[in-house]
């Protein structure tokens, strides 16, 4: 193996573990409050998961913003120009900023409308407003904190991330053991202790890492006055590249809550079976999502360093590691699923449905591993967005989801079904990621000279 080869491997796997490491930890705290609140009580869990959908929806706005400022800045780290990447990271934020504001308002005036979006069972709604209520104002310090990180994942900064994931967990099922049960004499609050430990881990987390930027990173060297600034031309640039993705990535937030919805309305089991199977699903699709987010600093900059010959070739080696990975995941989904189910304390059918869903989500771990990576990584990180966004809006809302509201309503179908019709995009959008991705013109460069 020669130098450049090591090079490519170990500038990808020093993100990528960093990545998939953060995204576990971080989805163990989901994992960690569904056990606890399923123990508790399954109507908690279920009016918890419906909240969660709102959560799911907003973080895909983030992540879009997220993304867009990664493509852009990534290209500029490529060619050593910081100030450009200052004044993408302020038009970032202020985006997001907005958009929890707005998330915020709208919660806090119609919290019961918001989760009878995901359920029509009463008592569910009311422990859903009840978490509500409480973890409405984590909103801000999230976005601060995704749209910071994201800033520093660009040049390739990741450690702290995975730093911050391995904090939160520890404070959140802390706070939560404690307030969910009423443990060490503490009051017995259920929904809201489970609310009231998100709360204050995402404070700390954000504040520990506003600590870390501000004496430690070197690379950017952010300052408050940074995000004082705006440059129109800059913005511009911005978000012709990232407002296609919002939108699509906020249809991909409304589709995944559009499952809760169907599932939720079939059977009252339905929609706990699936957020016990989302959330162990979630926690190894970090392999994709971290995968993905490596693919995209490590395209990004090797367009900004000009040599596009290079960026061909860590496509094709890219691709190669993607389904290497996927099967690797898919497998342990597979193997894993029966000791975890294990911890939960659930109902026998509930379980059971459960049970089906994971062996069904192995399945499609193999052909996410691939196609999300390559689309999300390569071809979007390569600045040719506007490819996935097509995708998506075909694949999602001209077949997954039409199938799947007539496998529901009309044939009636079992949940199991409907699951694979929600999940078969994952699937069928490998072939045009490979098409594009080997015979497309996805190489956009998208900096402006200094």
């Amino acid at each position: 193996m020669n130098l450049k080869n090591k090079t490519f491997y170990r500038n990808f796997f020093s993100i990528y573990i960093a990545l998939v490491l953060q995204n576990v930890v971080t989805l163990s705290v989901n994992l960690a409050d569904n056990m606890m609140l399923g123990a508790y009580s399954e109507t908690s869990l279920a009016g918890v998961a419906a909240v969660n959908q709102i959560q799911f929806v907003y973080q895909q706005f983030l992540l879009a913003l997220g993304d867009g400022l990664v493509i852009f800045c990534s290209q500029y780290w490529g060619k050593r120009q910081t100030a450009p990447m200052k004044k993408i990271a302020a038009t970032a934020m202020h985006a997001g900023l907005l958009i929890a504001i707005a998330l915020f308002v709208l919660v806090s005036l119609f919290s019961r409308q918001a989760v009878g979006i995901f359920t029509t069972d009463g008592p569910i709604i009311g422990e859903g407003v009840r978490y509500l209520r409480i973890i409405r104002f984590t909103y801000l310090f999230f976005a601060v904190t995704q749209l910071l990180l994201a800033a520093l994942r660009s040049t390739e900064t990741v450690r702290i991330a995975f730093q911050l994931s391995i904090l939160t967990f520890f404070i959140n099922c802390g706070i939560n053991y404690v307030l969910i049960f009423g443990n060490f004499g503490a009051p017995r609050m259920g929904v809201r202790g489970a609310a009231v430990g998100t709360l204050i881990a995402r404070m700390i987390e954000c504040a520990v890492l506003i600590a870390y930027i501000a004496k430690k990173d070197k690379n950017l060297n952010l300052k408050l006055k940074d995000y004082l600034q705006f440059d129109r031309v800059l913005a511009k640039d911005y978000f012709k590249v990232t407002a296609p993705m919002l939108f699509v990535q906020g249809l991909w937030g409304v589709n995944t809550a559009l499952q809760t919805v169907i599932l939720g309305h079939m059977k009252a089991t339905a929609i706990a079976a699936n957020s016990v199977a989302s959330t162990l699903f979630l926690m190894v699709k970090s392999t994709a999502v971290g995968a993905s987010s490596a693919a995209s600093v490590i395209i990004g900059k090797t367009i900004g360093t000009g040599d596009i010959a290079r960026v061909k070739e860590y496509s094709g080696r890219l691709q190669k590691m993607f389904i290497v990975i996927g099967v690797l995941s898919g497998i342990f989904l597979f193997f894993i699923r029966i000791p975890v189910l294990g911890l939960y304390d659930l109902q026998p059918a509930t379980k059971e449905m459960a049970n089906a869903f994971l062996i069904i989500l192995s399945v499609v771990c193999v052909g996410m591993s691939y196609q999300m990576p390559t689309n999300n990584g390569i071809i979007r990180g390569g600045g040719n967005a506007m490819f996935v966004v097509k995708m998506d809006l075909v694949s999602i809302w001209m077949i997954v989801l039409p199938l799947s509201f007539i496998m529901a309503f009309v044939v009636k179908a079992s949940p199991i079904v409907v699951v694979c019709c929600l999940n078969a995009d994952q699937i069928f959008k490998c072939v045009p990621a490979f098409l594009e991705s080997h015979y497309g013109n996805w190489i956009r460069k998208l900096t402006r000279e200094a």
